[in-house]
């Protein structure tokens, strides 16, 4: 008898309001903040979403930026008819649809990441709805649901049209899913909103797995935000360790943070467009940093670093200008990319250690 488990975790957490300044800040902080801030929260795309502003007066630019998230999830989901994802799928093969601008520009940058060809892929949708990982009817496909789903992944099915803002796959069956990456751009959305309406400090929380901080932390100009990384073995323990950020995007992926357990083995819900299996690679859990002027979309680059496994997702990493990543691998080694030496702190010594990339094959 298969025994099926789906778990759903959180891989990051704000540790701390307070930043890992010691002392007073020497520079004198002349924002006017609030002691307590504002804090609202919606629970939408299958996750809680909470904004926390410490700027006076902000509420309905809180407010506001709340109402992002639900836009989207009602655009993009699959979970349920109506969207334009959904509509978009319904009629593959048949006609082109057109879309809103942000989901057009959503799909654009899902389309970039698939056509690098390392491992990700935004047609995926087919192989994803018969694992629904995270969905309380998932399960183990057979392989011959697999091999009949696999001819429908390509993102060579799908075709643009800029001016009418109108998407186009072009073989039947074909289905999108954008759940990989939608959070890290409604993130990205809702920081631009709450800057446009003035606020400097604060917090954007997509489940945990995708944060935003803004500015430095309310203790002043020289106290980053402390964030934790939670234990990738055990979410519901203490964090491992803590990274320092200011005005960057905080994104994860893992194969903790949801899966599904049959007959003892442990599914990843990251799922390998090429073998209709989840990825079976030496990584655990990926954390990156981005800079909040850079425009990459966390998700979509996290998920793609984790397909290549710690090494190769070490070594493209430190390629990019304005990203950086904590890798911990399934030996509970800990790989911090250059940038990070002096904002990562680990604090879960007994079973984690630092390890040396040079060392990895």
């Amino acid at each position: 008898m298969k025994k099926i488990i789906i778990v759903a975790t959180l891989s990051l957490s704000l540790f701390s309001l307070a930043a890992c300044g010691k002392g007073n800040s020497a520079v004198k902080d002349t924002r006017n903040l609030l002691k307590t801030p504002i804090d609202k929260d919606v629970t939408t795309m299958g996750t809680f979403v909470k904004v926390t502003v410490y700027d006076k007066g902000k509420e309905a630019a809180v407010e506001k930026s709340l109402k992002i998230p639900v836009k989207y999830n009602n655009l993009t989901t699959v979970n349920q008819s109506g969207s334009q994802i959904d509509k978009i799928n319904q009629n593959a093969g048949i006609q082109p649809v057109k879309v809103d601008a942000g989901v057009y520009e959503l799909i654009k940058a899902g389309y970039n990441y698939s056509r690098k060809n390392l491992g990700y892929d935004i047609t995926i949708g087919s192989l994803t709805s018969l694992w629904n990982i995270g969905m309380d009817n998932a399960r183990k496909p057979s392989q011959s649901e697999i091999d009949h789903v696999l001819p429908l992944i390509s993102y060579t099915y799908i075709k643009f049209d800029d001016k009418a803002k109108s998407v186009y796959l072009t073989q039947k069956g074909i289905r999108m899913d954008l759940g990989s990456i939608v959070k890290g751009f409604v993130a990205m959305k809702m920081v631009e909103s709450l800057k446009k309406d003035g606020v400097t400090t604060g917090i954007v929380n997509l489940g945990s797995s995708s944060i935003y901080v803004m500015g430095h932390s309310p203790r002043g100009p020289e106290n980053p935000w402390s964030i934790g990384i939670k234990d990738p073995n055990d979410p519901t323990a203490n964090q491992m360790g803590i990274l320092q950020a200011s005005n960057q995007h905080v994104n994860t992926s893992g194969i903790y943070e949801r899966y599904l357990e049959v007959d003892g083995h442990k599914y990843s819900h990251i799922l390998n467009p090429k073998t209709g299996y989840p990825f079976d690679n030496d990584i655990a859990s990926i954390t990156l940093l981005i800079s909040g002027k850079d425009k990459t979309n966390g998700d979509g680059l996290s998920t793609m670093i984790y397909a290549m496994g710690t090494k190769k997702g070490y070594e493209y990493i430190e390629k990019m200008k304005n990203v950086q990543a904590v890798f911990v691998d399934k030996d509970n080694k800990v790989y911090i990319t250059p940038g990070l030496k002096d904002k990562f702190q680990l604090t879960e010594k007994k079973n984690f250690k630092i390890g040396n990339i040079a060392d990895l094959k």
